[in-house]
């Protein structure tokens, strides 16, 4: 079965196989790459990675109107529990089980507070979408550890910020690309803001130059199918 996954623009994906639709760190209000509103958006699940605003986002509205179930790390599941939303409170190890397949919580190095001011841990997410695995590192800064999330299970789609400031770089994030050694990586977390702004496309050239993996260039609002 084809799975897609379109940019959405930020940090924000879409994984669908036309049934079933996974919603990554829906930050679509107030972004100025968003590809699409978040009224349009459907979701049968959010994820998310950690709480600042631009990951958080619209997820509260979105699940509201969806009816989507939202997995978050625990402090995080709380506060949006507390809004009537069905939530999945994993802490990190734990994972979220679906009939599409299941989301493992994993460490990512970042900090994070929800727009409320709830603190909690930030995460990667490791995604087994049908017979996909995806990988979204979060926001995280590069460590060590990163070769580890794909041990078990041989990682197919990385989805790896490289915009620097907040999070790794590119030229951090190459590195990060040895140690996940997905089959292909595609840059997000860059662009959105002046102090995000990079090179994607020379990220391209030196992960492909430097690794196995290919590396995908979305634009908001593209998809690559597997």
């Amino acid at each position: 079965m084809t799975m897609e996954v379109r940019f959405l623009g930020h940090a924000c994906f879409e994984l669908s196989d036309g049934d079933t639709t996974v919603l990554i760190d829906p930050f679509l209000s107030g972004n100025p790459k968003a590809a699409i509103a978040a009224a349009d958006v459907a979701a049968t699940t959010i994820l998310l990675s950690h709480g600042h605003g631009d990951h958080y986002g619209d997820t509260v509205d979105i699940a509201k109107r969806t009816g989507a179930t939202v997995v978050a790390i625990t402090e995080i599941a709380g506060e949006i529990g507390e809004e009537g939303v069905d939530v999945r409170d994993c802490n990190l190890g734990g994972t979220a089980k679906f009939d599409w397949g299941s989301v493992k919580l994993v460490p990512a190095w970042h900090t994070s507070t929800t727009p409320k001011g709830t603190v909690s841990t930030p995460a990667g997410l490791l995604i087994h979408f049908e017979d996909t695995v995806i990988y979204h590192l979060g926001d995280t800064a590069l460590f060590s550890d990163l070769q580890l999330v794909g041990k078990r299970a041989p990682i197919d789609i990385a989805l790896m910020c490289i915009g620097g400031h907040y999070t790794m770089d590119r030229t951090d994030a190459v590195e990060a690309a040895e140690l996940v050694g997905a089959k292909t990586v595609i840059p997000c977390h860059y662009n959105t803001f002046p102090p995000i702004e990079t090179d994607a496309e020379a990220f391209k050239s030196d992960v492909e130059s430097a690794t196995g993996s290919g590396v995908v260039v979305l634009e908001p609002g593209e998809t690559h199918s597997t």
